[in-house]
């Protein structure tokens, strides 16, 4: 296993071995925050699940990498592991990086299964556009007042996003990654894709999944009831895995 790369491994005697699936956490999170919906799918086949780098026990990039960066390094790893195509599944950062993956190496994955895929950029009325400019604005020229007096805390806190605040030395990587539109991206994907959303997601609204869908070949999209962006991997775990499981037997078999 690569030494840049930690991951976990969830490997039943009785699974299908030629089913191989790697997950892909979302940011700030670690390879833990997808623990309980792979082992809900252990049966399925072998499961590798990373912490990207700079999360969980994985060493951060030397460079400030974009989504396409984490890619190629997972290109690599995926390599070194097998040279059959996999199954990728990610959640909202995750799947940056899985469409990534798909776009640059097709050879490399068989499907996606893409969880509140983040990537696009949200359409706001023109207000929240203004709004949201202005705040920016505003952020740079009062950033300039540092050397003045003008402290660092009370910006971050009154200005800076929940993660800006926790992304330590990762913020020029986090700054990159949220400023992507993967829309090109997307229409390169040529695997077939399963999008899962949860209806109250407001991170990553359903509506991105309609516009993934639009984007992608070969797409499905399942829309999830009363769930959001991070319970539709605790409270709707069990549902999530069976549309996976069905989506991969499927794949499987028509290969």
């Amino acid at each position: 296993m690569s030494q840049d790369i930690y991951c976990h491994h969830i490997k039943k005697q009785d699974a299908p071995a030629e089913r191989l699936l790697f997950w892909g956490h979302g940011w700030g999170q670690s390879h833990r925050s997808l623990l309980p919906l792979a082992e809900s799918l252990s049966q399925t086949g072998d499961h590798i699940l990373v912490d990207f780098q700079g999360f969980g026990q994985s060493p951060a990039p030397e460079e400030a990498w974009d989504s396409g960066d984490y890619a190629e390094a997972m290109a690599k790893f995926i390599r070194a592991q097998t040279d059959k195509p996999i199954f990728w599944v990610g959640h909202s950062f995750g799947c940056r990086v899985g469409l990534e993956l798909a776009a640059r190496h097709p050879d490399l994955i068989a499907g996606l299964c893409l969880i509140a895929a983040a990537g696009l950029k949200r359409k706001r009325s023109p207000f929240k556009k203004a709004y949201f400019k202005a705040r920016i604005m505003t952020y740079k020229a009062l950033k300039k007042l540092i050397p003045f007096g003008l402290p660092e805390e009370w910006l971050m806190k009154k200005f800076a996003s929940a993660d800006y605040k926790n992304a330590g030395n990762m913020r020029q990587i986090l700054v990159k990654v949220v400023n992507e539109d993967l829309s090109d991206v997307a229409q390169k994907v040529q695997c077939p894709t399963l999008l899962i959303f949860g209806e109250n997601d407001d991170e990553t609204p359903p509506e991105f999944g309609e516009r993934y869908k639009s984007l992608i070949k070969d797409a499905e999209l399942i829309v999830m009831d009363g769930f959001d962006h991070y319970t539709i991997l605790s409270d709707a775990r069990h549902q999530v895995a069976h549309k996976i499981k069905g989506f991969v037997e499927q794949k499987v078999q028509t290969a």
